[in-house]
């Protein structure tokens, strides 16, 4: 099993800690005035704090599925 989490850049991080608060289940945290994944078994994958980044340095990877559908 894959665990999906958000990806950080670090160097657009700049430590507002918007994030932080928006994350329902208290996965990020500051380390060294930047962001970080403290908790990743807590991620939902909700993306809030992809939302929330003012500087927009955390995105979420989704996965894209097409589904062909016969007719019947």
């Amino acid at each position: 099993m894959t665990l999906w989490l958000p990806h950080i850049d670090l160097q657009r991080c700049l430590g507002s800690g918007d994030c932080i608060s928006s994350c329902p289940t208290q996965v990020l945290d500051l380390v060294d005035d930047r962001a970080e994944i403290v908790r990743p078994d807590a991620c939902t994958y909700c993306g809030s704090c992809e939302w929330a980044c003012p500087q927009g340095a955390i995105s979420l990877a989704y996965l894209i599925r097409k589904e062909i559908q016969t007719p019947k």
